[in-house]
């Protein structure tokens, strides 16, 4: 491959990187107008530990090894709080596509694939917000957290990569559906089987063997799993972290490959 070649191709990814940057930038402006949302979403997961995960953390009903419930439960809490934050991420989309402002992005140089990439990265911002939130709560529900320098860096991934991996799915259904109505139905009819389908509130082996095998394929799983080992003092991967990210990242990267595909769509 000649220079002039290497030098096009090293160009093209800095410019599709900046491209990517300059979406994600643009949806994280949003935030500064959105707090309150950010403060009910996580109303919910608070909910989750405070009354679930303390009344299962007395009645020992549930095996889980040597952690408590309450420590087994706050990592599949931050990963629940994430999805049902991203999930419905979907239907900026549709008012985008409604407002004209996506005709806009879609006629503009910026590859599709830069758009679709960007949201997913300025969904991982909403979704270190929750994480944020969710670390605070298990501290003072007593929770021995996990503070070391690399478990936490590995750990924000792991939350950017499920938050981009759930917002590009909930793009992708959004470009299908194309109504606010009809997006609004399935996107909860999607959260709670992936969230019961996973390893969030109980182990997998007290599963029914059909459920397992869903939960084997749900990415949700492999999520639950990283943060587990990488939050809580004294867990470990049922899978190892690095195959958990592994499998985040290809599921994530197959999702992003979709999505740009499928995002003109939308407008048709």
């Amino acid at each position: 491959m000649s220079g002039s070649v290497w030098m096009d191709t090293i160009s093209a990814i800095f410019n599709f990187i900046d491209k990517t940057f300059v979406i994600a930038e643009i949806e994280i402006r949003k935030l500064r107008h959105d707090y309150f949302e950010l403060i009910t979403r996580s109303i919910q997961p608070i909910l989750w530990l405070l009354i679930l995960g303390q009344v299962f953390n007395r009645t020992h009903a549930i095996p889980t090894g040597n952690l408590s419930y309450i420590s087994y439960l706050a990592p599949g809490i931050l990963a629940q709080s994430v999805l049902f934050v991203v999930i419905f991420f979907g239907i900026a989309i549709i008012w985008e596509r409604d407002l004209g402002i996506l005709h806009k992005f879609l006629v503009s140089p910026t590859p599709r694939a830069a758009l679709v990439l960007g949201k997913a990265l300025s969904a991982g911002v909403r979704g270190l917000s929750q994480a944020a939130i969710i670390y605070i709560i298990s501290l003072l529900l007593g929770v021995q957290m996990n503070w070391h320098i690399p478990a936490l860096a590995v750990m924000l991934a792991v939350v950017i990569l499920g938050s981009g991996l759930f917002a590009t799915f909930s793009l992708i259904v959004a470009c299908i559906v194309k109504t606010r109505d009809r997006f609004m139905g399935i996107g909860q009819i999607l959260t709670m089987p992936l969230f019961f389908a996973s390893n969030a509130l109980y182990p997998i082996s007290i599963m029914p063997h059909w459920l397992q095998f869903f939960s084997h394929i749900n990415p949700l799983t492999y999520e639950v799993d990283a943060l587990r080992a990488l939050m809580v003092s004294g867990a470990v991967s049922a899978y190892g972290v690095g195959t958990d990210v592994v499998i985040l990242l290809f599921s994530m990267t197959l999702l992003v490959g979709i999505g740009a595909w499928m995002y003109p769509r939308v407008v048709i």
